[in-house]
């Protein structure tokens, strides 16, 4: 019943028709963005069809394709597919590996004429043919009369080296689907911190406990004030405040430790140190909805001729302007410069955050195992498995030869071997 069963599901048209399905839902996975808020779905897919009963989003979500990595019917049809390749390696795959090692005698005559070459020699040059076999590193079986030669076993691994590495990338993707999360923070530099803003996790996600403390963060601008990279130095600490591990990290140049990845993803300005009459204090900064890197806050004044002035940036860079009540331009300033005017009035620091994506994915190494071992699969599936049969009969041998690929360098292989003794017939 057992082998029944696997061998329903070693059909080749069955592992074809479920790899297709999941093609399609990876392919929709790609198309829908992933993982992101209800209201990011009913912002972005507010449209309705079944004659406007059914809005876009809701159908979405009622069916799971903002995550269908970690759907139930997703992992069944991985499941499935799972059990198709395990069928087909143990009860097709095993079996024709095993029946290549062994001896394969031929006795009969016409069986040599149906293999891709065939010929006749004298006796005479039987044991030299043999020989010529052992100098070319073939594997000889010989019994009396018969003999049976192979070279390139190794090719016949490679549809298992396939199988296995499939059945990898699944069990990756599973472990990822499973046990990994996605975190996103907002840090202002100087800050230590510890993962806690979990975008996805799932029931075997654990959340390291260790610290983080992001040392600095800056901005690189090019000539014309545009933004060229964006870094964030990073600290991870131990339970004592020891520090483990520092790197600066940037745009496509994250920092891994462990099971986690830190990328830097996004930035903002958000306050102001300010210091007037001795007094240092903070206020908040924010964007101007209009531009998001332009940066605007208002500095209260106390005398009676300014109430307050206008605060306007849009570079991290330390330039900065000031506006008076009325609109006028106080003047052009930078970080740290004691304004006289307003009384030694000090801007000493624009306070700026990091924006970090927190990722752990358990199922990668699996992965990438797995693709490795596909690409190692592809190379050794061009090796040719190589037979030659000879067998004996009064004062001549047959000798046959085959191959499963390669057809033109067996023809040259096994004339190299016989022309030199068909001139001496």
């Amino acid at each position: 019943m057992k082998i029944k069963f696997l061998r329903t599901f070693a059909q080749l048209n069955i592992a074809v028709f479920l790899l297709l399905f999941i093609a399609s839902f990876s392919i929709i996975g790609t198309i829908i963005e992933q993982d992101q808020a209800i209201d990011y779905y009913k912002l972005n897919y507010s449209n309705s069809f079944f004659y406007g009963n059914v809005a876009t989003w809701e159908f979405l979500l009622g069916f799971g394709l903002d995550h269908v990595y970690r759907t139930w019917w997703f992992l069944a049809l991985l499941f499935l597919f799972g059990t198709s390749l395990i069928s087909c390696t143990f009860t097709q795959q095993f079996p024709v590996l095993k029946f290549a090692r062994r001896c394969n005698f031929k006795f009969n005559i016409k069986e040599f004429e149906r293999y891709d070459y065939y010929t006749r020699l004298k006796k005479i040059f039987f044991l030299k043919i043999l020989k010529e076999f052992k100098h070319r590193k073939y594997t000889i079986f010989h019994q009396h009369s018969i003999v049976y030669v192979y070279k390139g076993i190794l090719g016949r691994f490679a549809p298992i080296i396939v199988h296995i590495a499939m059945l990898l990338i699944l069990v990756g993707n599973v472990i990822a689907a499973f046990g990994s999360f996605n975190a996103q923070e907002l840090i202002v530099k100087g800050e230590i911190f510890q993962i806690q803003n979990l975008v996805r996790k799932n029931f075997l996600t654990r959340i390291p406990e260790y610290p983080i403390r992001v040392n600095d963060f800056w901005i690189d601008y090019g000539a014309n004030k545009n933004i060229k990279q964006f870094y964030s130095d990073l600290s991870i600490l131990s339970e004592n405040g020891n520090e483990i591990l520092q790197k600066t990290i940037s745009v496509n140049f994250p920092l891994r430790f462990r099971d986690l990845t830190f990328y830097q993803t996004d930035w903002n300005a958000i306050g102001l140190r300010v210091k007037s009459n001795q007094i240092s204090y903070q206020l908040p900064l924010d964007s101007l909805p209009s531009s998001k890197n332009i940066w605007v806050s208002w500095v209260p004044f106390f005398s009676s001729e300014i109430k307050g002035i206008t605060f306007v940036t849009n570079s991290l860079n330390g330039n900065f302007f000031l506006y008076g009540n009325d609109g006028s331009l106080l003047g052009n300033f930078n970080i740290g410069d004691e304004i006289f005017q307003l009384q030694g009035l000090v801007i000493f620091e624009i306070i700026a955050e990091t924006g970090l994506q927190i990722k752990v994915d358990l199922g990668i190494p699996l992965i990438y195992f797995g693709f490795a071992s596909l690409m190692l699969s592809s190379l050794i599936s061009y090796f040719s498995f190589t037979q030659f049969w000879l067998l004996t009969k009064s004062k001549i041998f047959l000798i046959g030869a085959t191959s499963n690929r390669a057809k033109l360098d067996l023809r040259f292989e096994f004339l190299s071997l016989i022309l030199p003794y068909f001139k001496k017939i």
